[in-house]
């Protein structure tokens, strides 16, 4: 990229920026988010946030097409054999409690140079962000001599139905990164196993707490008696006296991150059993996850180089009148073989009368530092941003670079930035997504070469 050419596609991305921020204004306001029950892809929410993306990607010049029955969506411009995909998905996670938000999670509010709301980390913000990349260059004549298609997935954050649809029924890109994560890149990502336990409910108690496998609960609502208020005080948990309920305080994290987070189900469970209200739930969570971040009771010190320590998270639970549900996510290293993560869990459960029945799994991902797609990402990172000291890294996330060969999660999160992704005010610095639009820039001008 030549110094005239820089100077211009710079110039054009922020004479653009105002346009991008009213297209992330646009698609935050859609609380694209799935509950329990929700006819996944027939959810309002999600048709509608993949119409306004269509809508606003035929407006920017693409060819468009999105799945009739609501799954996914593309948008693909410029000619050639070669076919890069750009993955990003337009669900959200819930809110959780909007009183732990300072603003509306559905309206983008800028304050102290942040924006805040649902989306603007995870992942419309980032998914825009290199969509007024590709503007930029677009709108100074650059051409590329390939087609370049962007993916828009709907249920990345639960069972990845959007994505497995398109990848059954479209055709492949042959490299690509979703825009998901952090800058540099991700070149190994943990496997993901999501399952639950079941057991026979002799407690007499019913409730269900927690919204997701992969977030670490940080609120449960439970009815108000003096007996909770002090078993709460007692063993010096947060709580808030809510009138007729009780709102038992942890604090959130995304799953790959639970070892930092409280977990508020462990204790109301552990209030509960004080109460003198047992629960083999509680002689569980109690025995192997309190005081153990990483689980090592039921697994040993499980990590490698590549990706680092096994994580666990407890992320719903219901008691039924009949049986005691857990709802558990875990971030497996990627040298570490699924199977003996399962037949750990199994035996383990067990003993405290639990069954083991999987409800999904994403297998782990690893590219060698020396591939062609490596190599050219970072070099386009380093010229952008003249940052040397950072490596490819790898991470207990889920992203959509699962999804096919030759893909890795690209930005667009800074070095040293605090994630707030699935947590209560989600957040970007505006000026980021500035930078991250650069690095892209030069990206996709790169992938000319």
């Amino acid at each position: 990229m030549t110094p005239d050419e820089k100077a211009r596609y710079y110039g054009r991305m922020e004479k653009n920026f105002p346009q991008f921020l009213k297209a992330m204004e646009r698609l935050v306001a859609v609380p694209s988010y799935l509950k329990e029950d929700d006819d996944y892809p027939h959810v309002p929410a999600i048709k509608k946030v993949l119409d306004e993306t269509m809508a606003l990607m035929k407006d920017l010049g693409y060819r468009t097409y999105a799945d009739p029955d609501g799954y996914y969506g593309w948008a693909e411009i410029g000619e050639g054999d070669t076919l890069i995909g750009v993955l990003g998905h337009l669900d959200v996670v819930p809110p959780g409690l909007i009183d732990d938000w300072k603003s509306d999670p559905f309206t983008v509010n800028y304050r102290d140079g942040k924006a805040y709301g649902r989306g603007v980390q995870d992942d419309k913000g980032p998914t825009l962000t290199a969509v007024y990349a590709v503007k930029a260059l677009l709108d100074e004549g650059f051409t590329p001599n390939y087609r370049l298609r962007f993916i828009f997935g709907t249920d990345e954050e639960n069972l990845w139905r959007g994505i497995k649809v398109y990848m059954e029924k479209e055709e492949k890109p042959d490299f690509g990164f979703t825009p998901d994560s952090i800058f540099p890149l991700i070149h190994a990502e943990k496997g993901v196993l999501e399952y639950t336990l079941h057991a026979p409910n002799e407690s007499g108690l019913t409730f269900k707490a927690g919204d997701a496998y992969n977030v670490v609960p940080s609120y449960v609502k439970a009815p108000k008696s003096q007996a909770l208020i002090e078993a709460l005080k007692n063993l010096h948990y947060e709580y808030r006296d809510e009138g007729e309920t009780v709102g038992i305080l942890g604090k959130g994290m995304h799953a790959q991150f639970a070892e930092k987070g409280v977990n508020a189900i462990h204790r109301y469970l552990l209030a509960l059993e004080a109460m003198g209200y047992p629960t083999k739930a509680a002689r569980f969570v109690k025995d192997n996850l309190e005081g153990h971040l990483f689980a090592e009771p039921i697994f040993g010190d499980v990590k490698d180089d590549a990706s680092g320590e096994l994580k666990f998270n407890l992320g719903k639970i219901e008691l039924t009148e009949k049986e005691e549900i857990l709802s558990i996510d875990m971030r497996i290293p990627v040298t570490y073989p699924k199977e003996k993560a399962v037949e750990a869990i199994t035996q383990k459960a067990a003993e405290y009368g639990f069954t083991y029945h999987e409800f999904d799994w994403l297998k782990p991902v690893y590219l060698p530092l020396d591939s062609p797609i490596i190599k050219k990402l970072m070099d386009s990172y380093v010229e952008a941003t003249g940052d040397t000291e950072h490596k490819p890294l790898s991470s207990g996330g889920a992203t959509y670079a699962r999804a096919m060969d030759n893909c890795v999660a690209y930005g667009i999160i800074l070095p040293g930035v605090e994630k707030s992704e699935h947590m209560p005010n989600e957040n970007m610095v505006v000026d980021d997504y500035k930078t991250a639009m650069k690095i892209y820039i030069h990206t996709f001008v790169n992938f000319n070469r």
